[in-house]
């Protein structure tokens, strides 16, 4: 079971996941307040253990402004979270990996989109895109055509346990439930990555 921690923004936030070691931490490249430049996101990078890829979020920016970000701050993966189609994810490239978030109220069949490596599902707000911090009605349970789906959408170290056994994830993605007054927790973390990991 994979772990991405979402929203690294600060030097202590690189110190903790490199004691807790998740497989992912994610950058935020949209305009919210968990925003890093590139060129932060580089030397947060650099600071990264060896082992944890990092995971680059971007909502519906130009390809070649997400081709250019990424190559700056040594993006492993690239994340899709705005209105992206297969025709912009084609013309990505090739050189990393893709994930495109699908925002949901309720469960349900989503689209096979093709291009991508994992579809990552969380809730949808019509004035957010993503970072809500609230979980999407899970009662319908989701049908995701075969891709591998990563769970997002407000979890926390309480509803993760639950959200697993729902969607039989390849991985979970938390930003806010892993925070306090905003900024990461490393007791909040390290509880989410326990739990998670006594799942397997």
């Amino acid at each position: 079971m994979d772990i991405k921690i979402c929203g690294i923004r600060r030097e202590e936030d690189i110190e903790i996941v490199n004691r807790y070691k998740p497989e992912y931490i994610g950058f935020i490249f949209a305009p919210t307040r968990r925003y890093v430049s590139p060129e932060k996101a580089a030397n947060l990078r650099s600071r990264l253990a060896d082992g944890i890829k990092a995971v680059g979020v971007f909502v519906n920016e130009p390809a070649e402004k997400v081709l250019k970000t990424a190559e700056t701050a040594g993006l492993d993966v690239i994340q899709l979270h705005g209105d992206e189609d297969e025709k912009y994810i084609k013309s990505l490239g090739t050189d990393h990996e893709i994930w495109k978030a699908v925002r949901l109220l309720h469960g349900g069949k989503i689209p096979v989109i093709n291009g991508i490596s994992r579809v990552l599902i969380d809730k949808y707000d019509a004035n957010e895109l993503g970072g809500t911090g609230k979980t999407f009605d899970w009662s319908a349970g989701v049908d995701a055509g075969g891709m591998p789906v990563m769970l997002a959408g407000g979890l926390n170290a309480e509803n993760v346990p639950r959200g697993i056994e729902i969607f039989n994830p390849v991985g979970v993605d938390v930003s806010s439930g892993v925070e306090t007054d905003g900024y990461k927790d490393e007791d909040k973390i390290r509880e989410f990555i326990r739990i998670v990991r006594g799942q397997i």
